[in-house]
């Protein structure tokens, strides 16, 4: 018989976030949700269903980020499943981006991701179970797309934190997952889900600028469908021994193996130099 779980899933207003809450509601799951801003309209979206809880949190608001976790905690007594999902991609070439636009993207996708999961640690710890389930990106396993880089960045650093945190908190009954989405029709690349970079050099016109104008075409013709992965997820917090790092969709495989195949090349062609450095063995004195 299927245990019911509580979820607390961040950025749960549309996407990935609002998919997997639908998901483990209709999985007969409770979920604390959390959302910015207007709680009322993703509880009216859902249903109003009882085993719902709307918290408002921003999670580059330390306190927000306290209080939440503590709110969910008093309504449901326990946090079985984190999915840190909130989060938003930055658009623009690494020279035109200024240090303001550079700090909200690593305080949103890296840092609230931080604050939130340090916030959660403590229950999961004390009741030796738990699942963090951390949405990186294709991105972050191989940087195809020219002005997309400091988002790529952002999610690369989400893979580092998930895999060190799966070597410390595995033994005590703690799994953690890097989920990493290839394009889904989601509202990313609606103009609403990324930011574009306030400054725009003409240096990079052919590149970046092909990205910024053919952003907002791709959006509705992504490959993958969130609904199913939504049911990954689900599949992943059911699992007792879910991986560490998992890319989803056809485009996220082909990156990550892209990625594999490059790196091995590259290190195999400087091989020879990088294994120059050991020191010579010292000559036996007899």
């Amino acid at each position: 018989m299927k245990t019911q779980k509580v979820w607390f899933i961040t950025g749960a207003s549309r996407g990935f976030g609002f998919e997997i809450t639908q998901a483990a509601l209709a999985a007969g799951d409770q979920v604390v949700a959390t959302v910015r801003k207007q709680p009322e309209q993703l509880a009216a979206a859902l249903g109003n269903p009882p085993d719902l809880r709307v918290v408002v949190l921003d999670v580059t608001q330390a306190t927000q980020v306290k209080t939440g976790v503590e709110e969910a905690i008093a309504h449901f007594g326990r946090i079985d499943v984190l999915v840190n999902n909130a989060g938003y991609g930055f658009l623009g070439a690494f020279e035109e981006a200024t240090e303001a636009e550079v700090s909200r993207q690593f305080d949103t996708n890296v840092f609230g991701l931080i604050r939130v999961t340090q916030a959660v640690l403590p229950y999961m710890r004390q009741r030796k179970t738990g699942h963090i389930i951390n949405v990186s990106s294709l991105f972050a396993y191989h940087a195809t797309v020219p002005g997309f880089g400091l988002y790529g960045a952002s999610k690369f650093a989400v893979e580092g934190i998930s895999e060190g945190l799966a070597l410390e908190v595995n033994p005590l009954g703690i799994n953690v997952t890097s989920l990493a989405p290839g394009l889904f029709t989601t509202d990313f690349l609606s103009g609403d889900s990324y930011v574009a970079g306030s400054n725009v050099l003409e240096a990079y016109a052919p590149t970046v600028g092909r990205v910024r104008a053919a952003a907002g075409q791709i959006h509705g013709n992504q490959p993958g469908d969130p609904a199913k992965l939504a049911r990954v997820v689900l599949q992943l917090a059911d699992n007792p021994t879910p991986p560490v790092h998992l890319p989803v969709g056809k485009d996220a495989l082909a990156s990550y193996r892209s990625k594999a195949a490059a790196l091995e090349a590259e290190v195999t062609a400087w091989e020879s130099v990088a294994a120059s450095t050991d020191r010579l063995p010292q000559p036996m004195v007899h």
